[in-house]
């Protein structure tokens, strides 16, 4: 069974963090761009970049990748290991800042 997507904002010394949890994927991809636009508000305090942290998410599929590429100039990703092989061969990590933790 799927893990249902959670998603949180919060600003940590001041910078915005967007937090998910559990699984991307086109059934849900909608909540997460969505997501990511509303954080984006309070990102713009801070230079207008959006830390996502993925480090709790289990499945990213190719409907999520998309939604990291379109705002790739505008965020970073702190992200879990695990995920880091389809990143790199996807080529996210070649246009945006991505840390594994």
């Amino acid at each position: 069974m799927a893990t249902p997507l959670s998603v949180r904002t919060s600003l940590v010394d001041g910078t915005a963090v967007l937090s998910v949890a559990g699984e991307i994927d086109m059934s849900n991809v909608g909540v997460f761009t969505t997501a990511i636009a509303d954080a984006m508000v309070p990102a713009s305090h801070d230079g207008g970049v959006l830390t996502i942290d993925l480090t709790r998410v289990e499945y990213l599929d190719s409907a999520g990748i998309g939604a990291l590429f379109d705002q790739a100039d505008r965020i970073r990703l702190i992200v879990n290991p695990m995920l880091m092989p389809v990143l790199r061969v996807s080529g996210l990590t070649n246009v945006t800042s991505v840390i594994a933790r």
